[in-house]
């Protein structure tokens, strides 16, 4: 125990500033939501929609790229940060690549929106605000590579402070377009759309000028981004990347399966579930954060041979984020309404987002183990057992239920979230399952399963 808590001080250490840039990042996402929703109910039920898939894509590329962070840990570990480097220069390659094909196929996506059924009103104002956001993909993206290096060299404060920056930029911007001051016209959904853009290019800006700057980077940063791309390398990241992004392709397409359910039910139904969603996603960035860090210090200790703390690491991660997760429950039990009018002033809408968030309280401390046990085994570069877990949580388990719940019985839009809590609560106890096993003091080195 004493070893778990050693452990679970100095991943929070590290976490810290990774769980604030994580919270600054999905702030642009909830502040969004909050100043739309208060422009109306239908623009609020569209922004829920077009950013569901949005996160399809998003997170599908973020899996993509987990392996900077793995890879660059694993050679920090070993003493090569030059080594690391070049893992950076292959996951922006990556990035351009992967993001251009999706910016693609989102854009492609759009001309048949009509075919998921959501309200005639919802359709009839998404496609500026969405197209907006989709051209942010491969800014996100490639500020993901920045970052994850940065913070696998133990530099992540600065990308802390750059993501608190674009939040600041994009609640200004929202501010002067949705509503229309200091000259602005106001453009209200619209006005989000190119507040999200802009603050997303900013950030990566500012991100890429720091790190060519830095002196701990200067010394190992690339001559040049194209020369010397190896395709030995780029199998190996996809190794690793393609399963990662498949299981978080699965968690994703849960909740944006449930935001489509959610439109049939309606635009307050998809209005409310946008409010429960993005308070989830908002407390979830804090088990997120931890999970990323241990995955980072795992990837470390493989690096340097010590193995006798894998279980240690990964566990101590889970305790801490079992802690915040209880009390992000409490907090949504007690606080519900008073979150709901936040966002919204519908009363229809506040009543049902209210009862969403009773859901969401019941699925938080399995929302937290499940992150933290993923993260864990990414890091020991165990991703293709838990993608197939993942996908029987999701897939077989929380679409099906939320579709029979919601759609084929009385409780509706709250039978989509007890679905999708069912398939939380499988993922978590399957993956720490399986933590356990490959982190038993028998075990050998965890190796690509």
């Amino acid at each position: 125990m004493q070893r778990h808590l050693k452990e679970a001080f100095a991943t929070m250490a590290l976490a810290l500033p990774i769980i604030v840039g994580q919270i600054s990042q999905i702030l642009m996402g909830v502040i969004d939501s909050m100043m739309v929703g208060h422009v109306g109910t239908v623009p609020l039920a569209a922004s829920a929609f077009a950013s569901g898939m949005f996160t399809l894509f998003v997170m599908f590329g973020i899996g993509l790229l987990m392996p900077v962070a793995v890879l660059a840990s694993r050679e920090h570990g070993a003493g090569n940060d030059a080594a690391g480097a070049i893992w950076l220069k292959h996951g922006v390659a990556l990035a351009l690549i992967a993001g251009g094909a999706e910016v693609a196929g989102m854009l492609g996506m759009a001309t048949g929106f009509y075919h998921f059924g959501q309200p005639p009103e919802v359709l009839a104002v998404v496609n500026p605000f969405y197209t907006l956001i989709t051209f942010s993909l491969v800014p996100a993206l490639l500020f993901q590579v920045f970052r994850q290096f940065a913070e696998a060299l133990g530099r992540p404060w600065m990308p802390m402070a750059i993501m608190l920056g674009g939040l600041a930029l994009n609640i200004f911007l929202n501010w002067m377009l949705i509503y229309g001051h200091l000259g602005s016209s106001a453009m209200g959904l619209t006005g989000a759309g190119w507040a999200t853009l802009v603050s997303r290019i900013a950030v990566l800006v500012v991100i890429y000028a720091w790190l060519r700057r830095a002196p701990t980077f200067r010394r190992v940063w690339p001559d040049t981004w194209f020369d010397g791309l190896n395709s030995e390398r780029f199998r190996e990241m996809l190794h690793i990347g393609v399963p990662a992004s498949v299981m978080l392709l699965f968690e994703a397409g849960a909740f944006v399966s449930a935001t489509v359910m959610m439109g049939w039910l309606g635009a307050s139904a998809l209005a409310a579930h946008q409010i429960a969603l993005s308070c989830s996603a908002f407390t979830f960035m804090v088990p997120l954060g931890i999970s990323m860090a241990v995955s980072m210090r795992l990837g470390k200790a493989v690096g340097e041979g010590r193995t006798t703390a894998l279980r240690s690491i990964g566990f101590g991660g889970i305790g801490m984020a079992c802690a915040f997760m209880s009390l992000a429950a409490v907090f949504f039990l007690l606080a519900g309404s008073w979150l709901a009018r936040g966002f919204v002033d519908d009363p229809a809408v506040v009543a049902l987002a209210t009862r969403l968030l009773i859901v969401a309280a019941v699925f938080q401390l399995f929302d937290g183990i499940q992150v933290v046990s993923s993260g864990a085994l990414r890091g020991l570069a165990d991703v293709k057992i838990p993608a197939s877990i993942t996908f029987i949580a999701y897939w077989l388990l929380a679409i099906p239920g939320g579709y029979a719940l919601g759609l084929h019985t009385s409780l509706e839009s709250v039978g989509v979230w007890i679905g999708l809590a069912s398939g939380l609560a499988v993922s978590a106890v399957l993956l720490t399952l399986r933590l356990v096993r490959l982190t038993r003091p028998e075990s050998d080195l965890p190796r690509n399963a």
